[in-house]
């Protein structure tokens, strides 16, 4: 298994400095990562330190909370779309879909998917804060809306992504649309479960660390 091209190599930090995006950027090139994963003010700068469309770019929006407004998601994602990424990982508003708004929470994903046209879309769930029920409802929502992707976690919240998670959102989207399990995976092994039980990317800071594990490992699934 090329762990590599199942990578979005990722740095969010708040104290992420243009020097730690740019090392993030010469990593993934160097190591044939399928995209970075990067906070919007710094797209501009993944993209000209990339200086390949080989390597895609990602640019978190409404994170991490996901509880500001619809209009100031869709202009970030605007954004970010303009600077040069070419994926969206939107936060979903998690107290509306709590409070059973659902039909807030497919309105602002279709609104934001609309705005980016042919990029792709990531819905994170932040699967953390939801019952099983919830994920089920999320990740309908997101297929109902257009989305490309959903996502366990921001890494942000109390805990990442787990595989009982993973196995739940397969069996609601099947093949409908593709998972990102984020949050936590630091080792070949949890790696590896996760694109085992469905998981087609991984959101990760240790992205190195797997792909030099990687090539050690006779672990397989």
């Amino acid at each position: 298994m090329n762990i590599n091209q199942y990578i979005d190599h990722t740095n969010l930090k708040p104290t992420a400095t243009k020097n730690d995006i740019v090392k993030l950027c010469k990593e993934a090139k160097d190591h044939n990562f399928y995209a970075v994963c990067v906070n919007g003010s710094y797209v501009k700068v993944a993209k000209e330190s990339l200086g390949t469309d080989q390597v895609k770019v990602a640019a978190v929006i409404g994170f991490p909370l996901g509880a500001m407004s619809t209009e100031a998601k869709i202009f970030e994602a605007k954004q970010a779309i303009d600077d040069g990424a070419d994926e969206i990982d939107m936060v979903i508003h998690i107290g509306k879909l709590l409070e059973g708004d659902h039909q807030y929470v497919e309105n602002e994903i279709s609104q934001i998917k609309k705005a980016i046209g042919n990029k792709i879309l990531k819905v994170i769930l932040e699967n953390c804060y939801l019952t099983p029920g919830l994920i089920k409802q999320a990740s309908e929502l997101s297929i109902n809306a257009k989305a490309d992707f959903i996502k366990t976690s921001t890494g942000f919240g109390t805990d990442g992504a787990t595989a009982e998670d993973i196995l739940l959102m397969k069996e609601i989207v099947d093949d409908q649309i593709q998972i990102k399990a984020a949050g936590g995976i630091k080792d070949i092994k949890t790696a590896k479960k996760f694109i085992h039980f469905g998981a087609t990317r991984l959101g990760t800071s240790s992205g190195v660390t797997l792909v030099t594990e990687g090539t050690s490992s006779k672990n397989d699934y």
